[in-house]
């Protein structure tokens, strides 16, 4: 039984549009994408360019967002971090889905000794604090952005193995698997044919609200210091350089974190909504 593209028409579009905060935080991701995507043309300065007469103005007309202790324009800085923010989101959450949902259908779709050693394996993985891991992995490893989005995905894939996992195992007693294996369907097809289309829609929802959660990581790392190295701009270590300066250079701080809660606060909004679109049991 395949996914219907009318159910996004008939359903789940109009049940989406009645929330008025999964539509705004859906209107400003699609903005945070667009602005990634042009930053080169958008960008009033190049963001690595130093000016020692302009070192920490505050914000004006001509730098809209201040300078830093470099003087280089922080409004470009902050456009092009969120390149990189989006980047590691997309990339790791990616990676987490890839790995979660493969676990997840295995494990619900064969039970028994598979689907044991799988969800203790889960187990074994949740009881490491994630954050704790990741700085763990990284301190060995050079600091790299690809380092981060692979670290933080090869970490934040259980609870999405969980919810696939739960899915499947409802969706493999139903009448229509049921008649694919009378038929003689190959496993594979019945788990990726028949049951993974139906169980898409946790995926979706738990991928919307993990790009918040990697976002989150990354500009943590990155005001750390062992995640994205200057001068790449990133939101995090935008704030690492404001901490310095907070007592009389305040947009150096504001306006970074400003952009990190906005993007987080958006998806978590769209998350939100899409799970409740989705959710047959939530009335309107």
């Amino acid at each position: 039984m395949a996914f219907k593209h009318s159910y996004f028409y008939s359903v789940f579009w109009p049940r989406l549009r009645l929330n008025p905060l999964a539509l705004a935080g859906g209107a400003v991701v699609m903005t945070l994408f667009l602005v990634s995507l042009l930053a080169p043309f958008i960008s009033p300065y190049d963001p690595s360019s130093i000016n020692a007469w302009k070192v920490l103005s505050p914000p004006s007309l001509q730098h809209w967002f201040g300078t830093d202790e470099l003087g280089r324009d922080v409004l470009s800085r902050v456009l092009f971090g969120a390149r990189i923010s989006l980047k590691v989101g997309f990339v790791a959450v990616g990676i987490a889905v890839s790995i979660g949902t493969i676990v997840g259908l295995v494990s619900g779709y064969y039970s028994g000794l598979v689907d044991a050693s799988l969800m203790r394996l889960v187990d074994i993985m949740l009881c490491f604090p994630a954050f704790f891991l990741i700085l763990a992995v990284i301190t060995f490893l050079e600091p790299s952005i690809w380092y981060i989005m692979m670290v933080i995905g090869l970490t934040g894939w259980m609870g999405v193995a969980r919810l696939v996992r739960a899915e499947t195992l409802s969706i493999r007693e139903m009448d229509y698997i049921l008649a694919a294996r009378c038929i003689g369907c190959s496993s594979s097809r019945i788990i990726f044919r028949h049951i993974f289309p139906n169980a898409v829609s946790p995926v979706l929802v738990s991928a919307t609200l993990g790009i918040a959660g990697a976002i989150l990581t990354e500009s943590a790392l990155s005001f750390l210091g062992i995640g994205v190295q200057p001068p790449t701009p990133s939101w995090g270590n935008i704030l690492t350089s404001g901490k310095d300066y907070i007592e009389f250079a305040w947009w150096l701080s504001f306006f970074p974190g400003m952009a990190i809660l906005v993007t987080v606060l958006s998806y978590n909004l769209l998350g939100e909504g899409i799970r409740d679109a989705l959710d047959p049991r939530v009335k309107r």
